[in-house]
């Protein structure tokens, strides 16, 4: 069985094409997500937080991982790397037992010393209890049973709290403990980034903040460098310490945000509640956040961290905005230029190096510049190769799309061209992109319009994820939708007819769900609202909807209305029409 990315408790990038931010496997449609989350056997790479609630509920079949615990005492001592003379170390010389009892002593001392500047960090260290109440996208006019989970954060200056984005999604309630306290305070959400997995807490209780030190963040850690997870994962309820070393730094895919940001890999266990816990550096600063793990049969131990980069672009872009605006990408797709052939044909020169442009979303800002086949040399003054990556540090590469990330929604950027063997430069503003299917909901309850029994929805990632539990139920045209379809407007949404609820006005329509919405009288529909409005102002004697595949659905307009009323205190549902599509 392949790598399958999901999320524990909380609930496929084709391999022909690149793309310039959110590829399409990482942005790509998970159904088995929502399944596999109760399932360990199927479950692989996952967000750590701990869904207590729900794993009550579904336990047949698990197969619990034992959380990681140690007492507060088993914290390891940070030594330095060389205490003792090379010489003494490599044996060339031998030291009087006096000098070994004072070396050791120092040594000691030094280590308590270490060990001091680390422990008022982890008193920063709070428990997260939150309950979820997530929407229903089947059933779009009603929500699900709400449970609840645990999991970790940590405070910093402004008395703030970070913790993960999907430790506190679709809430209904956050509380946060601190450290050996018997209190729970009420904390209040401030920002909720999906795309990083980052969301910022405050509690307005004075009394929370009374003692509490505040966690300082350090750079990004270099390979093999030393770190310390803290948190409450599941097993305990006191604080738990894992170490590890920094085994590997690159663009990571983000299961929660489904994109691709910096992210490092580490040797140390994050187990269902560590999410959102901090991770440490020798130095007792914080070099990242732990928020999903990778679990498979032949692997142990491989943890995921959000980077300091990723932290202060969130905390950053939410000082300089009042809220969380996201990370820009260009809306481009790319193809690598390794091949020498095609390098020529395309005019590069032997020096030259780059990526070709495929395609360019037309509601992006790019597109009034940047037109397919050109050749994007560098980013920023920075060179791009031809596999698509740049330098960083120690000698690695990484993707170029990281240089992207580092901007701010509304930054400008430098973008050197090679087009018809000309090179251009261009100033092009950067925005988020705009997808026909959109990755997630960003906590907004689910569209949906009733005429006649037919309900008409909007197709997102969380939509699929409801409507069918393994890819390969999913139809083909919407996964192709999903991967490859790029908005002709910036409000374009994927309209269909989710399901028929039966009565006499729509008899031999049953049949038909998850079929897409072409057209309305002879009026091509854009998105839901219009269609919505559409029928409303229908004045004709006949509702003509134009489906995917010739299919068509024809009703008596003054039947179909008057019918609505009666299917609709039927299903208990309150409104035709969702509170958005009101205004």
């Amino acid at each position: 069985m392949g790598e399958t990315k999901r999320k524990r408790g909380r609930k496929s990038k084709p391999a022909s094409h690149a793309t310039a931010g959110t590829t399409a496997e990482a942005a790509g449609f998970h159904p088995a997500a929502a399944a596999a989350a109760d399932d360990d056997a199927e479950m692989m790479i996952e967000p750590a937080s701990s869904a207590a609630g729900r794993h009550r509920r579904r336990r047949r079949g698990r197969n619990l991982h034992k959380a990681s615990e140690k007492p507060e005492a088993s914290l390891p001592a940070i030594v330095p790397a060389r205490s003792v003379p090379r010489g003494i170390e490599s044996g060339d010389f031998a030291a009087a037992p006096s000098d070994s009892l004072r070396r050791a002593a120092a040594a000691a001392e030094m280590a308590e010393e270490a060990v001091a500047r680390v422990v008022p960090a982890m008193d920063s260290v709070v428990k997260v209890f939150c309950v979820h109440t997530e929407p229903n996208f089947s059933l779009p006019w009603q929500k699900k049973r709400q449970y609840s989970s645990n999991s970790s954060g940590f405070v910093i200056k402004g008395r703030r709290v970070l913790t993960n984005a999907h430790s506190v999604e679709h809430h209904t309630q956050v509380k946060v403990k601190k450290r050996g306290s018997d209190t729970k305070y009420v904390a209040k959400v401030l920002a909720i980034g999906t795309e990083c997995d980052i969301a910022m807490l405050t509690v307005d209780d004075d009394e929370f903040w009374e003692g509490v030190s505040s966690v300082e963040l350090g750079d990004l850690p270099a390979l093999q460098d030393a770190v310390t997870v803290v948190g409450y994962p599941i097993g305990g309820d006191t604080v738990s310490v894992t170490s590890g070393v920094v085994s590997r730094i690159e663009i990571l895919s983000y299961v929660h945000g489904s994109t691709e940001l910096l992210g490092l890999q580490i040797d140390a266990a994050i187990n269902s509640g560590n999410s959102g816990g901090p991770a440490f550096n020798n130095k007792g600063k914080c070099v990242g956040i732990a928020f999903q793990s990778l679990k498979q049969e032949d692997v142990e131990n491989i943890g995921y961290v959000i980077p300091t980069p990723v932290i202060m672009h969130f905390i950053q872009d939410y000082e300089k905005n009042g809220a969380y605006t996201g990370f820009p990408i260009l809306g481009i797709e790319w193809q690598k230029m390794e091949n020498p052939d095609l390098r020529m044909a395309m005019g590069m020169n032997a020096d030259q190096k780059g990526v070709r442009i495929r395609r360019i979303d037309p509601t992006s800002p790019e597109s009034a510049v940047l037109k397919p086949s050109d050749i994007i040399l560098s980013f920023d003054g920075v060179d791009i190769a031809n596999d698509g990556t740049v330098p960083s540090r120690h000698g690695e590469r990484i993707g170029f799309s990281y240089l992207v990330s580092q901007k701010y929604t509304g930054d400008n950027s430098v973008i050197k061209v090679l087009r018809d063997s000309k090179i251009f430069i261009f100033n092009v503003k950067l925005a988020t992109h705009k997808r026909v299917i959109p990755l997630h909901s960003e906590g907004r309850p689910p569209s949906y319009y009733i005429i006649a029994g037919f309900v008409f929805s909007t197709v997102s990632v969380p939509y699929l994820r409801s409507e069918y539990k393994d890819k390969s139920e999913t139809p083909v045209k919407l996964l192709d939708k999903l991967w490859h379809s790029m908005p002709q407007s910036p409000d374009e949404q994927l309209v269909v007819v989710s399901q028929v609820l039966a009565a006499d006005i729509n008899i031999g329509y049953e049949g038909i769900v998850n079929t897409e919405v072409l057209a309305f009288n002879g009026k091509p529909v854009k998105n839901l609202k219009s269609l919505a409005s559409m029928v409303e102002s229908c004045e004709e004697e006949f509702l003509k909807f134009d489906l995917e595949y010739q299919q068509i659905v024809v009703l008596r307009m003054e039947t179909a209305k008057a019918a609505t009323l009666d299917i609709l205190k039927t299903h208990c549902i309150p409104s035709a029409m969702s509170d958005d599509l009101k205004s």
